[in-house]
């Protein structure tokens, strides 16, 4: 499809522009605005780099992320060296509670669990050991503990996307049950979608956003 074509293009633009990204590695998919990223990359902040990169282009209404890391030999660690040092990474990073995340790694892979009381909390945990050297991935387990009503947290939502200058707020509905928040309506690019998110999980206490937006055609 002519549409599809067009979008593989500009995805493969963007991965070439990105500058932590070698997009030579990377396959680039397209099918009815569903993108499927393949090939290979070095390391797994390149990874990650990649599908944010890709869900900036316009069209993009899902991302499938099928690359591999293959790490260079200077960047093999042993799974109890990388574990040591995501301790001590998590333990030194004043944003988040101390002894409350622990880390589990397996071939490469870290696996973080634990609470929190905030989004920005599990968010920051992911993002401390996600480059470490020898890591291949992140599973992040961490939960988000209730602080406030469910009412209050549907409030500031709205008020947060009001405030937002990439938002238009009255085309966005909020519903919030217990802990979780659902958004739904039609938004005009996945970045205007992504802010939405964002202010969602800014939110205290919400542990979970199922996000229904849509990106209008």
């Amino acid at each position: 499809m002519k549409i599809d074509k067009e979008l593989q293009k500009q995805v493969m633009d963007e991965l070439t522009w990105e500058p932590s990204i070698d997009a030579a590695g990377i396959g680039v998919c397209v099918d009815s605005g569903v993108v499927m990223l393949s090939g290979t990359v070095q390391s797994y902040p390149e990874k990650w780099a990649a599908e944010r990169a890709t869900e900036r282009v316009k069209g993009v209404k899902a991302v499938i992320d099928e690359i591999i890391v293959r790490l260079p030999g200077d960047f093999q660690r042993g799974d109890s060296e990388i574990a040591r040092t995501a301790v001590n990474t998590l333990d030194w990073n004043a944003s988040l509670p101390h002894g409350r995340i622990k880390a589990i790694v397996q071939n490469g892979w870290i696996t973080l669990d634990g609470t929190v009381e905030y989004y920005f909390q599990k968010v920051e945990a992911e993002r401390a050991v996600r480059g470490l050297l020898g890591v291949k991935g992140v599973t992040n387990r961490v939960n988000v503990t209730p602080v406030i009503s469910p009412v209050d947290v549907k409030g500031q939502i709205i008020k947060a996307m009001e405030r937002a200058a990439e938002v238009d707020a009255k085309k966005i509905s909020v519903e919030t049950r217990d802990t979780k928040v659902i958004l739904r309506g039609a938004v005009k690019s996945w970045v205007e979608r992504d802010e939405a998110e964002r202010a969602a999980w800014a939110a205290p206490g919400v542990s979970e956003v199922e996000n229904k937006i849509e990106i209008a055609a």
